[in-house]
């Protein structure tokens, strides 16, 4: 029980951390994003791969990721315990490696790729695994967010598709690389092909 709070703390104190950056960043007239975000194909763009998830362009912006991280954070941490690091190293690293690559050129920002990363690994996880909790976890979180798929798509003015894109391609990779230990019964005479 001491791990799972443990873990929560964390979730709280990410969140924090994210509204934290962005009051200062709105201090600073937003002069944080083209220091820090990432912008593809520019060596000096480059340290936004692990700084993009801190950065929004507005409080509405962090508002409108904010939920989704608490929700598909708290699933990620009662089900993904001791692979919390690996899964969010491979969404950060290659996820965002993936947009400073093949991104257009503008400043990525924003938690949504990783968002759409956890999507991806919850949502992947299910069929890896095929435990009755990690099939739950995926059911939920398609039920709450499968429509955030669209996002994928480009075609709305400023909002970076490629880091949905690359998120959610990086949280599936994820789901298949980092084994996660759950404890609940495997389905294994249960085709979801």
């Amino acid at each position: 029980m001491r791990a799972f709070f443990r873990r929560a703390a964390a979730l709280a104190a990410f969140v924090a951390l994210l509204w934290a950056v962005q009051v200062v960043n709105w201090i600073v007239g937003y002069g944080l994003n083209p220091a820090f975000g990432l912008i593809p194909r520019q060596p000096g763009g480059l340290d936004g791969v692990i700084a993009m998830p801190l950065l929004h362009g507005s409080f509405a912006h962090l508002m409108a990721n904010t939920p989704p991280i608490l929700v598909m954070g708290g699933l990620l941490m009662a089900t993904t315990t001791r692979a919390l690091l690996p899964v969010n190293a491979v969404v950060i690293g290659l996820g965002g490696g993936l947009v400073w690559l093949f991104g257009s050129s503008a400043i990525h920002i924003g938690a949504s790729g990783l968002v759409f990363g956890w999507f991806g690994f919850l949502v992947a996880r299910g069929f890896v695994d095929r435990s009755l909790t990690t099939l739950g976890a995926a059911l939920v979180v398609g039920v709450l967010y499968g429509s955030i798929i669209w996002g994928v798509l480009p075609g709305q003015p400023g909002v970076s598709w490629e880091a949905h894109l690359f998120g959610a391609i990086a949280g599936a990779v994820a789901a298949v690389l980092v084994r996660t230990h759950v404890h609940a019964p495997r389905l294994g005479d249960v085709d979801l092909e």
